[in-house]
């Protein structure tokens, strides 16, 4: 996140001291990625980030992998994935691999009783259905439908829902999520022929300074397994902080989509990247307008990158039987394209209402146990007349 920021009281210089009213010291954190040579913020704690009164047994929650070796088209129902009250137990990894876990979740509950940190990976938390309050040490972030919420590894968070009805597709990205380059100039601002901007971007705000001691329960991901933590002071107690590490949302619904005379390729609607994979976004938008334009996608091969569509909402131009919330995976290395009679339907048409959330990888996905339990089985042959 190239965008520098800070809330609260910090000192006038970074590592010098910095005093309580009654004369003790803050306690200064950097909190930082590859090492100390990429974005990073300095939190100034009420007390030490240190002081961990029990670590119990940590156990397993990595996703139990059915299907690793496969060459078909697939489609899943993500609705069918049931509501559960806890926000973690809620979550279901569907498809993975050594880069992302992408998981679906109908959580009813607010995080009420812990806290949560994910030590491995950035989170892309993709709104579906629902509202509702990110709390963090940076601040707090409202999210509702449409949201895109990105959580820097190494962020301890509480999310309080609005509603029970609540549905995310969300990504683990075991490296970091970023604004695509092409989009960004070399001092990380956003340019003129990005599909969004800075003014589009919503940075942390009221930031509450939570000073209490007591048992404060952390649940800790690492490496496919959960560590519950019991610290002694509560994880937002931060007086102040700057810089460019922290959370962020952007609507799906402030992309404005690049368009052309004929059709354009699916990079245009890229919107965040990663190692190895990307994530892009369908919105409404005009169709191609050269007189003889064919606005349906034509046929292509992957052969490098597996293509997964998320569907949100309206008709989508080039499959049939959409409903919301379902997955498409198209695998690399065999063709996929329109479904028979969709081509001849978008000839003419001037614009599209589709709602959709595509995320590319550059090495196979695997399918999960849960995944397999949702999984449609003669997708592949939707394509015969």
């Amino acid at each position: 996140m190239p965008q520098y920021h800070t809330l609260g009281k910090i000192p006038a210089k970074r590592h010098t001291q910095f005093r309580k009213a009654d004369g003790t010291l803050y306690a200064e954190e950097l909190v930082s990625t590859h090492g100390f040579s990429n974005v990073y913020s300095l939190i100034y704690h009420c007390h030490p980030p240190t002081m961990i009164k029990d670590a119990a047994e940590p156990y397993s929650v990595f996703p139990e992998v059915a299907l690793r070796h496969s060459l078909k088209h697939e489609s899943f129902e993500g609705f069918e994935i049931k509501p559960e009250d806890d926000f973690l137990k809620s979550r279901k990894a569907v498809l993975i691999n050594n880069d992302l876990h992408i998981a679906l979740a109908a959580p009813r509950k607010s995080m009420k009783d812990y806290f949560y940190k994910n030590a491995d990976a950035d989170e892309v938390l993709f709104i579906h259905e629902g509202e509702g309050l990110l709390k963090t040490i940076y601040g707090e972030l409202d999210f509702a439908y449409g949201d895109y919420v990105l959580i820097p590894r190494g962020t301890i968070y509480q999310i309080e829902f609005k509603t029970e009805a609540n549905r995310l597709l969300i990504v683990e990205s075991f490296s970091a999520v970023e604004t695509c380059k092409r989009y960004r100039n070399a001092y990380g601002q956003l340019e003129e022929h990005s599909p969004y901007c800075e003014r589009d971007i919503r940075k942390p705000k009221n930031m509450k300074t939570i000073d209490e001691t007591g048992d404060f329960k952390i649940l800790i991901k690492k490496e496919g397994h959960m560590y519950p933590y019991t610290y002694g002071t509560h994880p937002f107690d931060a007086i102040g902080w700057d810089g460019n590490l922290y959370p962020w949302a952007l609507s799906i619904h402030d992309f404005e989509p690049i368009t052309g005379r004929v059709h354009l390729p699916p990079p245009i609607h890229q919107t965040f990247e990663a190692h190895n994979y990307v994530i892009c976004s369908f919105v409404p938008r005009l169709y191609d307008y050269h007189p003889l334009a064919i606005p349906v996608p034509y046929n292509h091969s992957n052969i490098d990158s597996d293509e997964v569509l998320y569907y949100v909402d309206g008709d989508f131009m080039s499959r049939k039987s959409v409903t919301r919330g379902m997955i498409t995976l198209h695998p690399a290395g065999i063709p996929h394209g329109p479904h028979p009679g969709t081509v001849e339907k978008g000839i003419g048409q001037k614009e599209t209402k589709e709602l959709a959330v595509m995320i590319d990888t550059f090495k196979p996905l695997w399918i999960t146990k849960d995944g397999m339990s949702i999984m449609k089985g003669d997708y592949y042959k939707s394509w015969m007349e």
